[in-house]
Protein backbone atom coordinates (compact mmCIF):
# COMPACT_ATOMS: atom_id res chain seq x y z
CA UNK A 1 0.00 0.00 0.00
CA UNK A 2 1.19 3.79 -0.72
CA UNK A 3 0.97 6.22 1.80
CA UNK A 4 -2.24 7.64 0.68
CA UNK A 5 -4.48 4.34 0.97
CA UNK A 6 -2.54 4.01 4.62
CA UNK A 7 -3.93 7.61 5.54
CA UNK A 8 -7.21 7.44 7.74
CA UNK A 9 -10.24 8.21 5.98
CA UNK A 10 -11.96 10.53 7.99
CA UNK A 11 -15.08 11.94 5.31
CA UNK A 12 -17.59 14.99 6.51
CA UNK A 13 -20.70 12.92 6.30
CA UNK A 14 -24.40 14.09 5.04
CA UNK A 15 -27.50 13.65 3.77
CA UNK A 16 -28.82 14.45 0.86
CA UNK A 17 -32.85 14.52 0.25
CA UNK A 18 -35.67 14.48 -2.94
CA UNK A 19 -38.68 14.83 -1.90
CA UNK A 20 -41.03 13.26 -4.38
CA UNK A 21 -44.44 15.14 -4.92
CA UNK A 22 -47.68 13.18 -4.28
CA UNK A 23 -48.43 12.46 -8.15
CA UNK A 24 -45.25 11.15 -8.37
CA UNK A 25 -43.87 13.82 -11.18
CA UNK A 26 -41.94 16.71 -9.59
CA UNK A 27 -39.24 16.86 -6.95
CA UNK A 28 -38.96 19.60 -4.39
CA UNK A 29 -35.14 21.65 -5.26
CA UNK A 30 -33.20 24.14 -3.78
CA UNK A 31 -32.30 26.80 -6.31
CA UNK A 32 -29.05 28.02 -4.25
CA UNK A 33 -28.76 31.47 -4.94
CA UNK A 34 -28.51 33.01 -1.37
CA UNK A 35 -24.97 33.60 -0.50
CA UNK A 36 -22.42 34.61 -2.65
CA UNK A 37 -19.41 32.12 -0.83
CA UNK A 38 -21.45 29.38 -1.51
CA UNK A 39 -19.89 26.62 -3.47
CA UNK A 40 -22.84 25.46 -4.74
CA UNK A 41 -23.95 29.05 -5.71
CA UNK A 42 -26.29 29.18 -8.78
CA UNK A 43 -26.66 25.33 -8.70
CA UNK A 44 -30.06 23.29 -7.97
CA UNK A 45 -29.74 20.26 -5.58
CA UNK A 46 -31.82 18.54 -3.30
CA UNK A 47 -32.10 18.94 0.62
CA UNK A 48 -30.13 18.06 3.19
CA UNK A 49 -26.90 18.55 4.94
CA UNK A 50 -24.13 17.53 7.43
CA UNK A 51 -24.61 14.95 9.96
CA UNK A 52 -24.02 16.00 13.37
CA UNK A 53 -21.92 13.96 16.69
CA UNK A 54 -24.73 12.87 18.55
CA UNK A 55 -27.46 11.87 15.55
CA UNK A 56 -27.98 8.78 13.10
CA UNK A 57 -28.35 9.53 9.25
CA UNK A 58 -32.21 9.12 9.49
CA UNK A 59 -32.23 11.62 11.85
CA UNK A 60 -29.75 14.02 10.09
CA UNK A 61 -32.26 13.58 7.17
CA UNK A 62 -35.61 14.57 8.89
CA UNK A 63 -34.23 17.53 10.92
CA UNK A 64 -32.18 18.87 7.23
CA UNK A 65 -35.57 18.48 5.65
CA UNK A 66 -37.68 20.36 8.28
CA UNK A 67 -35.00 23.32 8.49
CA UNK A 68 -34.62 23.67 5.18
CA UNK A 69 -38.37 22.97 3.80
CA UNK A 70 -40.41 23.17 6.68
CA UNK A 71 -41.74 19.59 5.72
CA UNK A 72 -41.69 16.77 8.00
CA UNK A 73 -41.31 13.49 6.59
CA UNK A 74 -43.51 10.52 6.86
CA UNK A 75 -41.95 8.40 4.71
CA UNK A 76 -38.29 8.05 3.89
CA UNK A 77 -36.39 5.33 1.90
CA UNK A 78 -32.62 5.17 1.76
CA UNK A 79 -31.92 4.90 -2.25
CA UNK A 80 -27.78 5.26 -2.03
CA UNK A 81 -24.90 5.76 -0.69
CA UNK A 82 -21.75 8.18 -2.12
CA UNK A 83 -18.37 8.56 -1.58
CA UNK A 84 -17.38 11.70 -2.41
CA UNK A 85 -13.56 12.23 -2.89
CA UNK A 86 -11.83 15.54 -2.99
CA UNK A 87 -15.23 17.10 -3.03
CA UNK A 88 -15.02 19.82 -0.84
CA UNK A 89 -14.20 23.48 -1.65
CA UNK A 90 -10.99 22.62 0.35
CA UNK A 91 -10.41 19.11 -1.32
CA UNK A 92 -12.84 17.59 1.79
CA UNK A 93 -13.67 14.11 0.98
CA UNK A 94 -17.88 13.42 1.80
CA UNK A 95 -19.74 10.12 2.63
CA UNK A 96 -23.58 11.03 1.45
CA UNK A 97 -26.33 9.24 2.28
CA UNK A 98 -28.84 9.59 -0.25
CA UNK A 99 -32.69 9.55 0.16
CA UNK A 100 -36.05 9.37 -1.53
CA UNK A 101 -39.16 11.30 0.35
CA UNK A 102 -42.15 10.06 -0.82
CA UNK A 103 -44.79 11.10 1.86
CA UNK A 104 -44.55 14.21 4.12
CA UNK A 105 -46.74 16.58 6.00
CA UNK A 106 -47.03 20.57 5.60
CA UNK A 107 -46.26 23.11 2.81
CA UNK A 108 -42.88 24.06 1.76
CA UNK A 109 -41.34 27.30 2.28
CA UNK A 110 -40.79 29.20 -0.58
CA UNK A 111 -37.36 29.70 0.37
CA UNK A 112 -34.34 29.45 3.31
CA UNK A 113 -31.23 30.69 4.13
CA UNK A 114 -29.38 29.24 0.70
CA UNK A 115 -31.97 29.81 -1.60
CA UNK A 116 -35.42 29.22 -3.06
CA UNK A 117 -36.94 26.57 -3.18
CA UNK A 118 -39.50 25.29 -5.88
CA UNK A 119 -41.03 22.18 -7.70
CA UNK A 120 -39.66 21.05 -11.08
CA UNK A 121 -40.41 17.64 -13.61
CA UNK A 122 -38.48 14.66 -12.85
CA UNK A 123 -38.12 14.79 -16.74
CA UNK A 124 -36.95 18.23 -17.09
CA UNK A 125 -34.50 18.13 -13.38
CA UNK A 126 -31.33 17.48 -15.63
CA UNK A 127 -31.78 20.53 -17.47
CA UNK A 128 -31.12 22.74 -14.57
CA UNK A 129 -27.72 23.70 -13.71
CA UNK A 130 -26.51 21.54 -11.19
CA UNK A 131 -23.18 19.65 -10.41
CA UNK A 132 -22.02 17.66 -13.06
CA UNK A 133 -21.99 14.34 -11.01
CA UNK A 134 -25.60 14.40 -9.84
CA UNK A 135 -26.30 13.54 -13.60
CA UNK A 136 -25.04 9.92 -12.71
CA UNK A 137 -26.68 9.34 -9.81
CA UNK A 138 -29.88 11.42 -10.06
CA UNK A 139 -31.58 8.31 -12.42
CA UNK A 140 -30.83 5.73 -9.57
CA UNK A 141 -32.61 7.67 -6.77
CA UNK A 142 -35.81 8.13 -9.09
CA UNK A 143 -36.03 4.57 -11.05
CA UNK A 144 -38.42 1.52 -9.58
CA UNK A 145 -35.10 -0.58 -8.79
CA UNK A 146 -35.50 -1.20 -4.90
CA UNK A 147 -31.72 -2.18 -4.30
CA UNK A 148 -29.86 0.47 -2.55
CA UNK A 149 -27.00 2.19 -4.86
CA UNK A 150 -23.24 2.75 -3.67
CA UNK A 151 -20.96 4.42 -5.35
CA UNK A 152 -17.84 6.41 -5.27
CA UNK A 153 -16.92 9.34 -7.69
CA UNK A 154 -13.78 11.09 -6.65
CA UNK A 155 -13.87 14.92 -7.80
CA UNK A 156 -10.37 17.00 -8.35
CA UNK A 157 -11.00 21.09 -9.50
CA UNK A 158 -14.76 21.02 -8.53
CA UNK A 159 -15.06 18.16 -11.60
CA UNK A 160 -16.23 14.14 -10.96
CA UNK A 161 -13.31 12.28 -12.48
CA UNK A 162 -14.65 8.81 -12.70
CA UNK A 163 -18.32 6.99 -11.15
CA UNK A 164 -18.93 3.57 -10.41
CA UNK A 165 -21.42 2.07 -8.23
CA UNK A 166 -22.84 -1.35 -7.37
CA UNK A 167 -26.46 -2.34 -6.50
CA UNK A 168 -27.01 -4.41 -3.42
Amino acid sequence: MDSKTQEMYLPIIGTLGYILSPDGRETLLVHRNARNTDQHLGKYNGLGGKMLADEDVMTCMRREIYGESGLECTQIHLRGTINWTGFGPHGENWLGFIFLITAFNGIPKQSNEEGTLAWFLLSEMTDLPMWEGDRFFLPLVFDRDPRIFHGYMPYENGKPVSWSYCRL
